[in-house]
């Protein structure tokens, strides 16, 4: 079995955006990050970004909205953000408060400057094949680690354990599509498929973004299968400090040893979907450039 380490791919994927940094004219590339609230993973995930920006050399913009901000004033802050010519890319941290209506908000940004991959026209472009959109970061991360480590999918049985938009939805596309390091067969599963070990044990790489812990057990697997585990899951833990431990979706102890290739959690798909959106940001930029006219 080996280790997939996201870690070690993403701080090389990190070097080589440092580089392609150092390589832009005029100002650096800058993502305006908008977090609504102080849920303590938002906190966190926004943290990592502004850190691993800094890194790179990308700035960052902290916005922070009160938490009764309303739809309508929060799509009046992304329209100026939007107009904003110093901003290259835009990301509203998820989840919002319940107040506001999350799909329309991502609708609401700019799609040369949605570095997450969540508007329509990005993610219809997934499914067109047009490579000039922005991917989704995670499964954008999910391919990368894939192709970093080896795995060709061509040929290959995809099963992918998960439909959402985030995720499920778009990996299964990107796996789909015709170019190199894709040209899968995709089977999309999700909580109401019926047979469901009998399809995951079919699976040359099973992805698995269903959200719950530790769901995927040994006998879902078939051995010498590549499994990609992005669930980030906090269970309770009485020996840890914290209280908590954090466990994927995957049952790790039990499918590691019969995988040939296997992502841990933490460290696995998580560091790349942070390297994933600063390469979008940077890719912001640089069309910035490449659209004013002398």
């Amino acid at each position: 079995m080996e280790l997939i380490d996201g870690n070690a791919i993403a701080a090389s994927l990190i070097s080589e955006l440092k580089q392609s940094v150092a390589t832009i004219e005029g100002r650096a590339p800058c993502l305006a990050l908008v977090r609504i609230g102080e849920d303590p993973a938002s906190v966190s995930y926004v943290r990592k970004k502004e850190k691993t920006a800094a890194e790179i050399g990308v700035r960052s913009r902290i916005i922070l909205p009160p938490p009764t901000i309303t739809q309508k004033e929060l799509e009046e802050l992304i329209d100026d953000l939007n107009a904003d010519p110093s901003v290259d890319g835009i990301l509203v941290q998820s989840p919002l408060p319940p107040t506001l209506i999350e799909a329309e908000i991502f609708r609401k940004i700019a799609p040369d400057k949605d570095v997450d991959g969540f508007h329509p026209l990005n993610l219809g472009k997934v499914a067109q094949d047009d490579p000039t959109g922005f991917v989704a970061c995670t499964p954008a991360g999910v391919m990368e680690l894939l192709s970093r480590s080896g795995v060709d999918l061509a040929g290959k049985h995809v099963v992918v354990l998960g439909r959402s938009l985030i995720v499920g939805k778009p990996v299964a596309l990107l796996a789909l599509q015709k170019r190199a390091g894709a040209n899968a067969t995709v089977t999309v599963c999700h909580s109401g498929t019926h047979n469901l070990a009998a399809i995951t044990r079919s699976a040359d790489v099973l992805i698995v973004a269903i959200g719950r812990p530790e769901f995927v057990t040994d006998q879902m697997v078939k051995p010498g299968a590549v499994v990609i585990d992005v669930g980030i899951n906090r269970v309770h833990d009485s020996t840890k400090k914290a209280g908590y431990r954090l466990t994927g979706d995957v049952h790790f102890l039990s499918v590691a040893p019969i995988c040939s290739k296997i992502t841990p959690v933490p460290g696995g798909v998580g560091p790349m979907t942070v390297a994933m959106l600063m390469r979008n940001t940077i890719r912001a930029r640089k069309r910035r450039n490449l659209s004013i006219t002398p």
